[in-house]
């Protein structure tokens, strides 16, 4: 950046500001109810709720975003349109997907197949990464930690083994995994999608860096537990894990289906990913089910729910009411959105 001979000799942090206004750009001040509401958000983030308040993450998210709309610092027409529609659609359809696994037993019975594997410590140190790694960069990875984490512990804790290095190693290459796909975590999705990234461009340049990511982490966490791999055995009842074949099997079949898609067809990836099963138990009767459509004369992706008397989706921005997704032997009101 070309720095003006008016602003030469001032602060570095001072210099930016300074050739905007001798640009004539007007250089917003910083706003202190925009910065407080942050400071209390971030806060909650840390600390995983609101001090003296029963407030999650989640609400306190929600909270400062009300806050900010009844402050006037952001319209709700402003706050509205900065929601990503598309990657809110394509995290739905992956969250949904890996819900199915989670309820088939799909992880629970690899993990115990994996902590129960005849290897040494540090070969099975490389089995989690590796099983981690490969399941969060088609999955949700949270999703993964959750599912995998009682198993994997009970599977250490009756071999003798301390289960500390083998969380570690979980929830490091869960991290270092999912950045290997565009479909991995939320912040590669939202970036993919806004630029328009190739899903299989990505990939390449980004599989290599992971893989990397993942040996590191073997090395630094086997070079940290060496000789203090093991610990005097538990006899824990392992709980059934009740796998279901034909659930996993529905589950994996679409990850395969999706991944290929993102591939190999020039479909959007916002449109592919929500077209998914509902995982059981629930069931159309007894779940309001927010779905998504591609609407072809328009161009755009149609996510909302489905009216009662033609099977479309309606758009969520001119839904006026949650309708039920109907099945075909439920009656169907008569009444439309």
């Amino acid at each position: 950046m070309r720095v003006p001979e008016a602003c030469r000799g001032r602060p570095r942090d001072h210099i930016q500001d300074c050739a905007a206004a001798a640009a004539g750009v007007q250089v917003p001040a910083v706003d202190p109810v925009v910065v407080l509401v942050f400071a209390v958000v971030y806060l909650a983030m840390v600390l995983g709720h609101l001090p003296g308040l029963a407030i999650d993450r989640t609400g306190a998210a929600l909270l400062g975003a009300i806050a900010l709309v009844a402050a006037r610092r952001i319209s709700p027409h402003d706050a509205w349109v900065a929601i990503d529609v598309p990657t809110m659609a394509l995290l739905l359809g992956l969250m949904v997907v890996s819900a199915q696994l989670r309820l088939g037993g799909f992880y629970s019975e690899v993990a115990r197949r994996v902590a129960a594997a005849p290897v040494g410590p540090a070969r099975l140190l490389a089995g989690v990464i590796a099983l981690a790694g490969a399941l969060s960069a088609v999955l949700a990875n949270d999703v993964v930690c959750l599912a995998v984490t009682p198993v994997l512990a009970v599977g250490c804790l009756r071999r003798g083994l301390r289960p500390e290095p083998y969380l570690l190693a979980l929830a490091c290459a869960a991290n270092v995994g999912s950045a290997a796909t565009l479909i991995g975590n939320p912040q590669n999705m939202l970036i993919g999608q806004r630029l328009g990234l190739s899903f299989s461009g990505y990939l390449a340049d980004a599989l290599p860096p992971a893989v990397l990511g993942c040996a590191v982490t073997w090395a630094i966490i086997a070079l940290l537990y060496r000789g203090r791999w093991h610990c005097p055995p538990v006899e824990l009842e392992a709980e059934p894990t009740g796998f279901n074949r034909w659930q996993s099997g529905k589950g994996l079949a679409v990850v395969a289906v999706v991944v290929m898609v993102f591939l190999l067809a020039p479909v959007p990836r916002e449109v592919v990913a929500p077209v998914v099963p509902c995982p059981q138990p629930y069931s159309y009767r007894n779940r309001i089910m927010v779905r998504s459509q591609w609407n072809k004369p328009e161009q755009k992706l149609n996510l909302g729910f489905v009216r009662g008397d033609c099977g479309l989706v309606e758009d969520v921005l001119t839904c006026a009411i949650a309708e039920p997704c109907w099945s075909s032997s439920a009656r169907r009101p008569s009444r439309s959105l």
